[in-house]
């Protein structure tokens, strides 16, 4: 149950005075928190921090008040001058004069009566706000605070800036911010102490109070100790729920799995290649763990192309030789599909027999599949989602490995573990993450790196291309296609967007056939499946050149004989996401190459974003870049899917408060795994602030 005392902070926003349901669903694409499914609270206001701040106390007087400068003014009102009779379009405006000068107060579509009584003649006033010069002369269009002077005092000297969208006014979100702060109880201490001195943090309450009602400018600003203090709060609360996971995880013993090598070794015989010495050091890592009997729990990193799967098929082979089943998670049907031929034939050379189950398949092949994975005669079972369903029984779930994993949160790993007697688990990424995000996203994990690219792979030639030379580019495709090459090409929309200038997949294609006929193929994510997989086979098979489409090709998609990938729009994908695109080609043995079709101007960031990817092909190296230009919250994927989307911590600023807490959750776990103490209790409560509270449900399930 959660502590009563904490239920102010969880009522929905619509209970700060002023906020209805229009207005929650605006503070809802402010915040930074997961609210599927469920109202904006009070507490998620909270946890969004000021970007910047208006410094008030700025006083220079009219006359030296700069040219776009939000300064704060003592005036005298002289007269009012209210637009003639029947042109109300044109502007309301109040002269006010200092020691310095005159200034002209200017309002669109005001209140003449309203503006008198605010502002009457002879009257000494406050106001605050933006001034701009025009011929000589200073006006203040809406200023943002108009006070009489006796009330001075009442103006904020730093007022906090907020992230906006159309539709709310900062006025709104500052009034429901203070609203928001007035709930929030003094809590029992939950930090250690040795760590609060260390830092000098404020208390938790106290910290919220210098973000969002500072006293200085620096108060927020995200290196000092108030901001600190709380990123810190929701590091050490993600640290604990996942070492909450690994406890739980480790507490239902594991089996050791011994097997005698005959799998593996037949189908290492019917590889066309060698393993590379990253891919055989991370098969020894699994076989280790497999032969404890504690549970598993490994993440597989590697970059594109790096070898992934057959590590896990390998893996699988172990398993089955100590007689167990395993099961292969993927994101999307197309990736579970391109595994499941990548795997079958080779399983097949050492006697194993693996099956496909996506939502896909239906009827007597789906009985007879459930009924082989039932009792046995199946050994891998690759598929989407659909394998965990509760309609599935396996004869003895022994392993589960997870492929891009940052697609799955917390929960799919416990559905996963419930389906078998305590299933090992290997998850696997080809998102490349820097080390801070790996003890973030992964702290309950171990890890092995697959570093080496497979012996026979070709370099990729990158290359950056204003879209002025499309003509360039379409003569450099009409030469690849008549050489028999095979070339992607990426758009970042499925259909036009109104109000985006961007060219859209359909429309690209539609562009391309005029000039290539029937050599272009499309696909995208909103096509039935079976439409998706013909587009590909037609691609494969050679019986289209050009395949056009979204990003639904980002992860897994292997034609080992495309050799150039264009991607258009380039300014607008992520790093990550531009480093995943380029993995599809430079498959096979013959060069390849990818062009980044960019709109001009760029801005700085994109073309650092660009820059990096025509310099290097080390996904470690611009998985560290990526974090640099964009922060960790979008680095692996959206929120909502599990990625560690932080609300207060900043892993560019705070990556070294990041080891501290996953110490102190470690230690502190040891001590007291039930958070049964005092300082277990006030955790409990730290928990529930961050949402993290489905770690307490796991103590509870023990």
């Amino acid at each position: 149950m959660r502590p009563t005392e904490l239920d102010p902070l969880f009522a929905p926003v619509t209970s700060l005075a002023g906020i209805g349901e229009k207005t929650a669903d605006l503070m809802r694409r402010i915040v930074a928190a997961d609210t599927t499914g469920r109202d904006v609270r009070a507490a998620d206001l909270l946890f969004v921090p000021p970007h910047s701040v208006i410094d008030r106390t700025r006083r220079p007087g009219v006359a030296l008040s700069g040219e776009g400068s939000i300064v704060t003014l003592d005036l005298t009102v002289d007269r009012h001058q209210p637009p003639p009779r029947g042109r109300g379009s044109l502007p309301y405006r109040v002269f006010a004069f200092d020691e310095t000068g005159e200034i002209a107060l200017t309002f669109f579509h005001a209140k003449g009566q309203w503006l008198e009584k605010l502002m009457p003649v002879g009257g000494e006033i406050v106001v605050s706000g933006k001034v701009e010069w025009f011929n000589g002369r200073p006006s203040m269009v809406h200023p943002d605070h108009i006070v009489a002077k006796a009330e001075a005092g009442a103006l904020p000297a730093i007022e906090p800036v907020y992230p906006m969208t159309a539709g709310l006014s900062a006025k709104l979100v500052r009034k429901a911010m203070a609203s928001a702060l007035e709930r929030m109880p003094v809590l029992a201490e939950w930090q250690d102490r040795t760590v609060l001195d260390r830092y000098a943090f404020p208390d938790f309450r106290e910290a919220l109070f210098h973000l969002h009602q500072p006293e200085t400018p620096t108060d927020c600003d995200v290196a000092s100790p108030a901001w600190r203090r709380l990123a810190y709060d929701e590091l050490l609360a993600g640290q604990i729920a996942l070492a909450l996971v690994r406890l739980r995880m480790k507490r239902v013993a594991g089996q050791a799995r011994l097997g005698d090598g005959s799998r593996g070794a037949a189908i290492r015989a019917a590889l066309p290649y060698a393993l590379t010495g990253a891919q055989q050091r991370s098969i020894a890592e699994i076989e280790a763990d497999l032969a404890k009997p504690d549970r598993m729990l490994r993440l597989l990193q590697g970059d594109v192309g790096s070898g992934k799967t057959v590590v896990a098929l390998l893996s699988m082979a172990r398993i089955a030789e100590a007689g167990g089943q395993s099961a292969l998670m993927a994101p999307t049907e197309i990736l579970a599909r391109q595994h499941f031929s990548t795997i079958a034939p080779l399983a097949d050379k050492a006697g194993l027999r693996a099956a496909i189950l996506t939502g896909r398949e239906k009827g007597r092949e789906r009985t007879e599949t459930l009924a082989a994975i039932a009792d046995g005669t199946i050994h891998i079972v690759i598929g989407t989602h659909a394998i965990f369903q509760e309609s599935v029984y396996f004869h003895d779930l022994a392993f589960a490995v997870i492929d891009e994993q940052h697609r799955f949160g917390v929960h799919q790993r416990l559905a996963i573990g419930a389906k078998g007697a305590a299933p090992d688990i290997l998850v696997m990424t080809a998102t490349p993450i820097p080390r801070t995000l790996v003890l973030t996203a992964f702290g309950d994990m171990d890890v092995s790196r697959l570093d080496e690219k497979p012996a026979g792979r070709q370099p990729i030639q990158t290359v950056t291309l204003p879209l002025e030379r499309l003509s360039d580019l379409i003569a450099r495709m009409r030469r690849a296609v008549d050489e028999g090459q095979k070339i992607y090409w990426i758009c970042p929309l499925v259909e036009e967007a109104e109000g985006m200038d961007v060219m859209s997949a359909a429309d690209r294609h539609k562009a391309l056939a005029e000039i290539f006929g029937a050599d272009v193929g499309l696909v995208h994510g909103r096509m039935p499946g079976a439409a998706k997989d013909a587009a590909m086979a037609d691609f494969k098979a050679g019986r289209t050149r050009i395949l056009v489409g979204t990003t639904v090709i980002e992860v897994g998609v292997d034609v080992p004989d495309a050799t150039i990938i264009v991607i258009e729009h380039a300014e607008r994908f992520g790093l990550a996401q531009l480093h995943q695109l380029r993995g599809r080609v430079g498959r096979g043995q013959a060069a390849s190459s990818c062009v980044l079709l960019y709109q001009s101007p760029l801005g700085e960031i994109a073309k650092q974003r660009l820059s990096v990817m025509r310099d290097t092909e080390d996904g470690f190296r611009i998985a560290e870049e990526d974090l640099k230009l964009r922060g960790e919250g979008e680095l692996l994927g959206t929120r909502q899917s599990g990625a560690p989307g932080f609300q207060l911590a900043r892993l560019e600023h705070h990556a070294d408060l990041l080891s501290v807490a996953r110490d102190d959750a470690r230690l502190f776990l040891q001590r007291d795994p039930d958070l049964a103490t005092p300082r277990g209790q006030a955790i409990r409560k730290l928990l529930y602030l961050f949402g993290r509270d489905d770690a307490i449900r796991l103590i509870r399930a023990g």
